[in-house]
């Protein structure tokens, strides 16, 4: 294989697989190297946003996750099942974000309805990634697809900034102009 164009990872949270086989196919098609992190109960999110294991070259971090008022959604788990010191609950938000993630000039993109909200994005922001993008409110499935191929199509095939590739991506219809940027 030579040199991938772009190292991808993408964190699959709970009932997001079939979209995410869609995404890695074509970010992989695009020329991408893709590691996919497999999400089944909180400390496993944990330990891709801290670093404890996520690659160490990575140039997008992508979150595909169902998502609901600003808080990506996790498995609830029983009780005797959660591990000493990992999140509990259903929803995983800014105080969980600001408290566990390391994400030094890293560029996140989150996939999911709401995960676009500002702080949600100020705590990712604060945790030291270089980059976040969400949709800011309840967006169609195929509008994520939609603005995430076009977006890294124009990344990847027309080495577009990340500020051109947004723009051209957002403009494609109402459910794509969800999409917000925040930079620091």
């Amino acid at each position: 294989m030579s040199k991938p164009e772009l190292y991808v990872s993408l964190v699959v949270g709970p009932d997001c697989d079939m979209e995410s086989y869609a995404l890695r196919s074509m970010l992989e098609y695009f020329g991408a190297r893709v590691t996919v992190h497999w999400i089944g109960r909180p400390s496993d999110l944990v330990d891709v946003l801290s670093g404890e294991d996520r690659e160490d070259k990575m140039d997008y971090l992508i979150l595909n996750f169902h998502g609901d008022e600003g808080r990506f959604c996790l498995p609830e788990l029983g009780e005797d099942v959660y591990e000493d010191g990992e999140p509990r609950g259903e929803f995983f938000g800014h105080q969980e974000v600001l408290h566990y993630s390391k994400l030094q000039d890293v560029k996140v993109i989150a996939c999911g309805c709401t995960l676009g909200d500002k702080q949600l994005a100020d705590a990712f922001l604060t945790s030291g990634c270089a980059s976040y993008l969400g949709p800011a409110d309840y967006i169609d499935g195929n509008a994520n697809v939609m603005f995430l191929t076009r977006y890294m199509y124009e990344i990847i095939n027309h080495h577009k900034t990340q500020q051109q590739a947004f723009d051209i991506a957002q403009s494609i219809d109402e459910e794509t102009a969800m999409y917000q940027l925040y930079l620091p």
